[in-house]
């Protein structure tokens, strides 16, 4: 079936079925900039749907099918939206065409002339909160799309002027397939998702396919630190641009840390050497996240001296390696990881932090993936010194795999007795923590879920 088309210069009427959504929020925003009638429905309010309705959003609490009963040409949905939902029903029926958010944001990139999308299983947001800095130190003025709030610009959308697109370019449910952009950027490839892909090779395939989606006159930066890249870069004949190792286009050299582990280092690009940059966020997996950022900035044209102020600038996005407060001698710091190789990158980057002990709060995220990634989340959580494990989050799913947090903590156990524990609710959690942490101790909740409110509870009670 044809998708539903937007005219945006004859605006018309838009029903979004989820619009609380931190991104479909911002998409609702941006067709109510561009004169559209916008309704939209969510399970409860929130600061995203109270802002919506200040700007003449039509928004409804609950969904029903008379949400629809309107008339909107068309209706978006998020991933999250099932078929039985009543608002997706009423609109089959009422013959009103069904877009998802990813085709939306396909059809808005198209009428940009630098449509930028930053993909890779992890480093997405902080790799496009690099960009918006950069972008924004140029002044060119971007439309931005992030997959959380920005402090930069307060939010995790920025509407811009109609020449630069940036956005987090997400491959779970192949959504990113549906974009148009004309620069891609892959930071890396791993195994996630496994509730949506087979396996690592199908992940690899879906990414292929998004390099193809790229025209010929397009630039794909790439890491060449991903097995066999060039099999993602497949028969693509427009410009690749390598990233990571001494023998790539962009890399970089002396690498050095400071003692609350933020590095500097030296851009090499092409065999020539930049400025020094010196981040304000810690760890070496955001070094290689600054040089995608730059390798991609300098394609299109961005004075290196704008990219080095920017990166200099930017403080990190919310919910990564964020800094909730101080507890007594405690720094309590919440993180999104969720992913075994993620989790790895955010406790070596601890590691270089003052701390006493590293205690990692751990909140699992969907049983598929812990299930499927058992052996690698113990392995990369045994790097704290000691591992507090949340039950799992399930978001989309139901628990049919017989998978919980115990399973875990008994694998960290059976090499390092004692360093794990399990706990039924975070009250349990909130109460072992006040018993054991000590002055000097580094304190990180960790995980895609709720989990940062263990830390906010705990600094609540100072």
């Amino acid at each position: 079936m044809q998708t539903y088309q937007f005219d945006f210069e004859h605006p018309g009427k838009v029903h979004f079925i989820g619009i609380g959504g931190i991104s479909m929020s911002g998409l609702a925003e941006i067709l109510l900039k561009d004169g559209f009638a916008v309704s939209g429905s969510d399970m409860h309010e929130s600061e995203f749907t109270e802002h919506l309705q200040s700007l003449g959003a039509g928004i409804f609490i609950g969904q029903r099918a008379e949400n629809i009963s309107w008339g909107p040409d068309c209706a978006v949905y998020t991933a999250a939206i099932h078929p039985d939902n009543p608002e997706f029903r009423a609109c089959q029926e009422a013959g009103i065409p069904l877009l998802s958010r990813a085709e939306l944001l396909g059809q808005l990139m198209r009428r940009y002339r630098h449509a930028v999308a930053v993909s890779g299983t992890h480093g997405k947001t902080t790799t496009t909160g690099m960009l918006s800095h950069i972008f924004l130190e140029a002044k060119l003025d971007p439309t931005i799309s992030i997959g959380g709030v920005l402090p930069l610009i307060g939010s995790n959308l920025r509407l811009g002027g109609r020449d630069t697109f940036l956005l987090e370019a997400c491959e779970y449910t192949n959504s990113f397939l549906s974009f148009f952009p004309t620069l891609e950027i892959i930071l890396n490839i791993e195994a996630d998702h496994l509730d949506f892909f087979k396996d690592l090779d199908d992940i690899r395939h879906s990414f292929r396919r998004f390099a193809e989606r790229l025209p010929e006159n397009g630039i794909l930066v790439i890491s060449d630190l991903i097995r066999d890249y060039r099999e993602i870069v497949g028969d693509y004949a427009g410009q690749v641009i390598t990233v990571g190792s001494e023998q790539a286009d962009f890399y970089a050299e002396d690498v050095r840390y400071d003692d609350t582990g933020r590095p500097s280092f030296i851009p090499v690009e092409r065999g020539q050497a930049g400025e020094r940059i010196s981040l304000s966020v810690p760890g070496v997996h955001n070094v290689g996240n600054a040089m995608a950022a730059y390798a991609a900035a300098r394609s299109i044209g961005v004075p290196a001296d704008e990219i080095v102020r920017a990166l200099g600038h930017f403080s990190g996005a919310e919910r990564r390696f964020e800094d909730k407060g101080d507890l007594h001698g405690v720094r309590i710091v919440d993180d999104y990881a969720h992913h075994p190789q993620e989790i790895e990158a955010t406790l070596r980057a601890a590691s270089l932090c003052p701390h006493n002990r590293i205690w990692c709060v751990f909140q699992p995220h969907t049983y598929s993936r812990t299930k499927a990634l058992l052996p690698e989340f113990a392995e990369a959580l045994s790097l704290a010194d000691r591992v507090v494990l949340a039950e799992i989050y399930p978001a989309r799913e139901t628990d049919t795999l017989g998978v919980s947090s115990g399973d875990i903590a008994r694998l960290i156990n059976d090499r390092e007795p004692g360093k794990a524990e399990a706990f039924p609710d975070f009250a349990s959690i909130e109460t072992f923590l006040l018993e054991q942490l000590e002055p000097g101790d580094l304190c990180i909740t960790m995980g895609a879920g709720d989990i940062y409110k263990v830390g906010e509870e705990l600094l609540g009670r100072n």
